[in-house]
């Protein structure tokens, strides 16, 4: 990253001269120089987790109906499980991991509780792509050390926690305003609380349960109020949840579900009609508050409440759901089991599993559950309402997780594939491309170790036993050949995969793959080897181990090359460099050295950081290294003299292993917390990799072939049989709905008969009606028309008083007038005078201003001369402005590169919010059009002021007050004029501000609207895609049809045959009683050769064509092989074993390939075969339905 950056300021800082550079780009230059080894940019980003915290307080959460939220290290996961993307919250740096979470009610903020220091509580907006971090929220007189279970208030704004550890403190926050409303403390260590819960109904009641706990709180007068005292000392309580607005159902640890109503005990759930099916739970009520707990059933993990009634998971890995009846009773209505994902036979923990929490979506149209075993599942509700099933099994969320400490993982080069083995028992291979789990196989023992085959077609597992060659097939790996090495705890094979070493104890063993002969047995380790690596050449190999010592092998002699004894520390990993001159090692002493000819050339100190895990990256730039904390340090190579790393936090327990893939684009880290994490390289295309194109051919064995054959074959007949099936229930369909047709029929006629008489009834009331209303206007016409002429003579007088009125007021208005003449000349003459006086004060202050001018023309003679001395030092400080504009430069780049990348996710983002800016848009024209409705209001207002005006002056002519008055009421009426002019002016002022905030938001509008125009354009291009797609297709389906008609025909010659075969046999049973007479057996035996030989002489002419092709094209075929074949055998006698090996790896490629192909012809035949068959069923449906309108037509008719 900062060689870029000073390769791209070396460039823009070049003078434009002759080729000569002046002495502030020189300093730029050489600043620039020095950049590579100061700083230090970010290297690693998030970029898919596998796993799942377990000892998470409701580690799954849905965050809407297609995403759900949970913990994976010290990373908090936002997974959409329809298009399969992952969003990323990370932990502050201090955190230790998570201890709970919650979401509030209108899934928008998330609250995460961490270990580690003081209790505190972190709130993150959850709408922000980078999961915003909102408050920290924290208590000053807590001292326990994290909050056990938290809840928000059914309004979002208050948020509930409980402490753990000492004190055991209840804490409701105003959180927004990070102000602690209200403490109590609830139980103490011995009675834990496991659940605290808001009344959905009501933001001031509370639930708290636990071992021996169960308290109903109500929020008032600013502190907790218990309502009631429930003697529940001796119940375990699980979990609850609110029913209804009331009552609160609760589940213990031996299975019996109580339910409190206003926090008494109300009713007790008989849970022992769970294994009966279509019964109703009993309720039985309790009058007193005292219950006694007996072992009923196995234990109750999780109770969840939904509209119909409730789901709680019992054990092993099981859910029930119950539904309300009419008699406030519930019934069982399904059942849901955690599916088996393992092929054997034997009862393994994956069937044990126990569900320690469940949630559901908002629209409750998906249930999810997380398990002890750190696994996800889900299952759609609208299937178990449609299923007929009463037992369903659950689905997985994401792939199948690890649940014990991942020990080892290893890479392959053909392939995106990962291959990890854990305590579980179990191996997996990922896909770190699609971010899928494409082989899950479980054993008996547990494997140690793991090792992939550069081709990614072969796998090395290290048992206590043995060490065991295994094949990778499509969905199975197979054991080929195992080798008598027990307790192998390492393994790898080298990059040309013709060899591998393998650790047992102390000493290495290295085999050759050809052979499987032991070539070389490494001796030397006093203690067990805990990693080693090979060179790129394959011609060395570096080990460490647990007694500290660092040996460098030749693997082509089996001699020691170097050796090192750190005997103060114990080595955990080791590798070689980038260009293998150099080995690298870490271990229990804190620090990463590098070591040449053994000699400590460098080694940087972590402080109190311990380094367990190490990856070189391929440019040799970066080294990654893991913790024992979990975090994971990319520390620059080659390391310089102050400390150049940067931390980044990605798992909860030791990093046990870490590996870069081939093309270096990825690091893959997992650690003792069960977690595979994917990282991102970023910037790897500066370090001169090459780009991999990887395989996909796969090995499948001969049985696997047949048994898909078989069960196609199978699935063919049952398809027929399906196919008569619905034909049959079609017709049958038929004739049903054709009876229903003429039922239908019938009655329609009979209706319309009763309507048509109705609508003859209504237009006779009709007619009545208009001619009654015809009468009703004519006499209303002539009393209008009265009306008129009565008001016109009224107000024809009234005008004639009006104009009188208006001459009288028009000679006061000129009387006026001439006053106000008489009054502007007074003004003006005082004026006149006022200027005078102010043109001489201002002759005085100009005179001395010039004189101020004179002084300031002597400063500037002395000024320019300190200015000359300021130049100079300015001259010197070019120099440190220039660094720091480079410095600036470089943090905008920084930037800039990080918002484009934000840009493109951002961009479906803009898409919505154009949507709401159409509407605010929208919403300012209508204020506009509210204000311009205001101005008009008030210009209408000013008008009646004016003409009150008039009325005054009227009115105080008529009372003969006297001139002071007059000019009173005047000035008054004057200033309220002006005020209102104020008023329009202030209105016209807001107008244009208006105008101006909505003129760039509609640019803004524009450049979408262009964007959008691009995007139509595009849906165009893959419009004419997919008619061409669609054309293929027809032409496809003309050649099945083809296809289809050869086959009638040979089915026909077949079953041509298979009779005169039937013919025969009966002739023959007939000679067969003239077996002592001869002579008619041989009569017998003439007329049968004389009825069939002939018939058969002319099907093996007609066939003899096809035949005698067919064996032309086999000859040929087998004569051009078999010199190929002659000449391999003459060649491989006299090459080398290595020669042979690559030779016949080569041709199992190519068959594997061919082997694929031919897979892939299948699926297409497969999926034509589908496509032709729905089309054959649409075809008939619609002839069906064209047939059902014909006879309702005919009815009709």
């Amino acid at each position: 990253m900062t060689s870029h950056i000073s390769r791209d300021l070396m460039r823009d800082l070049r003078c434009p001269g002759n080729g000569v550079d002046c002495s502030s780009c020189q300093l730029a230059l050489s600043y620039c120089q020095l950049l590579q080894t100061t700083e230090m940019a970010d290297v690693l980003a998030q970029s898919f987790l596998f796993g799942l915290q377990r000892d998470v307080t409701n580690n799954i959460l849905f965050y809407d109906d297609e995403s759900i939220v949970f913990p994976c290290g010290k990373t908090c996961v936002c997974y959409n499980f329809v298009h399969k993307r992952q969003k990323f919250i990370s932990a502050s740096e201090k955190s230790q991991g998570m201890r709970a979470m919650a979401i509030s009610a209108n899934r928008r903020f998330l609250a995460i509780s961490e270990r580690g220091g003081k209790a505190a509580i972190t709130v993150f907006d959850l709408q922000n792509d980078e999961g915003r971090k909102r408050k920290m929220l924290s208590a000053e007189n807590i001292v326990d050390e994290d909050f056990v279970c938290m809840a928000f208030s059914p309004n979002s704004k208050y948020l509930l926690a409980q402490t753990g550890g000492r004190e055991w403190m209840l804490v409701l926050w105003l959180w927004e305003n990070q102000k602690v409303v209200s403490t109590m403390k609830t139980t103490n260590a011995s009675n834990p609380v496991n659940q605290v819960s808001f009344n959905p109904y009501n933001n001031i009641q509370v639930c708290v349960s636990g071992s021996g706990v169960f308290q109903v709180l109500c929020y008032s007068e600013g502190s907790f109020k218990q309502t009631s005292f429930p003697k529940v000392v001796c119940i375990n309580f699980v979990s609850h949840a609110w029913i209804t607005e009331d009552q609160v159902i609760t589940a213990t640890s031996t299975g019996r579900m109580l339910v409190f109503q206003h926090g008494d005990l109300h009713w007790v759930l008989d849970m022992t009609a769970l294994e009966i099916p279509d019964r109703q739970v009993e309720m039985k009520k309790t009058r007193g508050r005292d219950i006694n707990e007996g072992p009923t059933l196995t234990g109750i993990t999780f109770v969840v409440a939904y509209s119909k009634g409730f789901a709680c998971s019992t054990k092993p890995g099981r859910v029930c759901l119950y539904e309300k009846t009419a008699k406030n009773t519930y019934r069982k209505s399904r059942e849901i089991q955690i599916p088996r994902h393992c092929d054997d036979s034997h009862v393994t923990s994956v069937e044990c599993q126990e569900i320690t929490s469940m949630c559901m979506s908002p629209s409750e149209e998906t249930l999810a559950v997380s398990t002890d075993r750190g696994q996800l599942y889900g299952i759609n509700m609208f299937t178990v309402d449609i299923s007929k099933e009463r037992r369903l099994q659950f689905e997985f969320l994401s792939q199948p997780f690890h649940s014990e400490c991942i020990t080892d993982l290893s890479v392959c080069t053909w392939k995106p594939i990962v291959a990890t083995c854990s305590l579980d028992h179990s191996v997996r291979i990922w896909n770190y491309e699609t971010k899928m789990l494409e082989v899950v196989k479980e054993f008996h023992e547990q494997p140690y170790t793991v090792a992939l085959h550069p081709t990614g077609l072969f796998i090395l597992v290290g048992f206590s036993d043995k060490l065991w060659l295994m094949g990778l097939h499509v969905d199975d790996i197979c054991m080929l050949k195992d080798f008598a090495i027990q307790s192998c705890k390492e393994c790898s094979f080298s990059h040309g995969g013709h060899l591998f070493a393998a650790a047992s104890g102390n000493v290495i063993h290295i085999y050759s793959l050809s052979s499987f002969e032991n070539i070389h047995s490494l001796k030397g380790h006093n203690g067990k080897i805990s990693d080693m690596k090979w060179s790129m050449d394959d011609s060395r190999l570096v080990s460490c181990g647990v007694d500290g010592a660092l040996y460098e092998w030749n693997t082509h002699t089996g001699k020691r090359e170097s050796d090192t004894a750190l005997k103060s520390c114990t080595s955990t990993s080791a590798a070689f460099s980038s260009d293998g001159r150099s080995v690298l090692t870490v271990g229990s002493d804190h620090t990463l050295k590098e070591l040449r000819a053994c000699q400590i050339v460098s080694q940087v100190a972590a402080d109190d950081i311990a380094f367990t895990a190490m990856a070189v990256s391929h440019s040799g730039h970066v080294v990654f290294a893991g913790t024992d904390t979990g975090n994971i340090a990319a520390i620059q190579f080659p390391s310089p003299c102050e400390k150049k790393w940067m931390l980044y936090r990605a798992h909860c327990g030791p990093v046990t292993k870490m590996v870069i893939t081939f093309d270096g684009q990825f690091l893959l880290t997992v650690s003792e917390d069960c977690c595979l994490a994917l990282w991102k390289i970023l910037h790897h295309h500066d370090c001169g990799i090459k780009n991999n194109k990887h395989i996909e051919e796969t090995l499948i064995s001969k049985s696997h072939l047949e048994d898909k054959s078989q069960k196609m074959l199978e699935l063919k007949v049952r398809l027929e049989e399906i196919e008569m099936e619905n034909e049959y229930q079609l017709r049958v369909k038929e004739m049903n709905y054709n009876e229903k047709m003429r039922e239908s029929c019938d009655k329609f006629t009979q209706q319309a008969q009763v309507l048509e008489t109705a609508q003859q009834e209504m237009r006779r009331a009709l007619e009545k009606q208009e001619v009654e209303h015809r009468q009703s206007c004519d006499e209303l016409i002539r009393k209008h028309s009265k009306e008129v002429q009565a008001l016109e003579s009224s107000y024809s007088q009234k005008l004639i008083v009006e104009h009188e009125k208006y001459q009288d007021l028009q000679k006061k208005c000129e009387k006026m007038q001439e006053d106000y003449k008489e009054q502007l000349k007074s003004a003006a003459e005082s004026k006149s005078r006022e200027v005078e006086k102010l043109s001489q004060l201002h002759e005085v202050k100009l005179e001395e201003k010039t004189q101020l001018l004179a002084k300031c023309q002597r400063d500037e003679q002395q000024q320019s001369l300190k200015f000359q001395h300021i130049i100079q030092q300015l001259e010197e400080d070019e120099v440190r402005k220039i660094h720091d504009m480079q410095i600036k430069y470089e943090k905008k780049l920084l930037t800039e590169k990080e918002s484009n990348k934000h840009l493109q996710e951002d961009a479906t983002i803009m898409k919505q919010k154009l949507s709401s800016l159409q509407r605010q848009v929208d919403d300012r024209h209508a204020d506009i059009s509210v204000l311009k409705q205001e101005r008009n209001m008030l210009l209408a207002l000013i008008q009646s002021l004016q003409e009150d005006i008039k009325d005054l002056k009227w009115h105080n002519c008529g009372h003969k007050r006297t001139s002071e008055d007059k000019d009173k009421t005047i000035s008054d009426l004057k200033k309220k004029h002006q005020e209102l002019e104020k008023f329009k002016f202030l209105l016209d002022f807001q107008l244009s501000e208006l105008k101006k905030q909505t003129e760039p938001q509609q640019e803004s509008i524009n450049e979408k609207k262009e964007r959008i125009h691009q995007l139509e354009d595009e849906i165009v291009k893959m419009d004419k895609d997919n008619t061409q797609l669609k054309l293929t297709i027809s032409d496809l389906k003309l050649k099945l049809r083809n296809k289809d008609k050869d086959m009638h025909k040979e089915m026909q010659r077949v079953g041509c045959l298979d009779t005169k075969l039937h013919r025969l046999k009966a002739d023959l049973q007939d000679c067969v009683s003239f077996i002592q007479e001869p002579r008619k057996l041989k009569k017998s035996v003439q007329m049968i050769y004389a009825r069939y030989v002939q018939h058969t002489d002319e099907v093996d002419k007609n066939h003899s064509v096809d035949v005698w092709r067919t064996l032309s094209c086999q000859q040929d075929n087998k004569e051009k092989t078999l010199p190929s074949f002659k000449s391999r055998r003459s060649k491989s006698a006299a090459d080398d074993q290595d020669k042979n090996y690559i030779k016949i790896m080569k041709e199992n490629v190519t068959l594997i390939g061919e082997i694929n192909e031919q897979r892939n012809e299948l699926r297409q035949l497969r999926s034509e075969l589908k496509d032709y068959k729905a089309q054959m069923d649409l075809f008939k449906r619609s002839n069906s339905s064209s047939t059902t309108q014909n006879h309702g037509n005919q009815h009709l008719n």
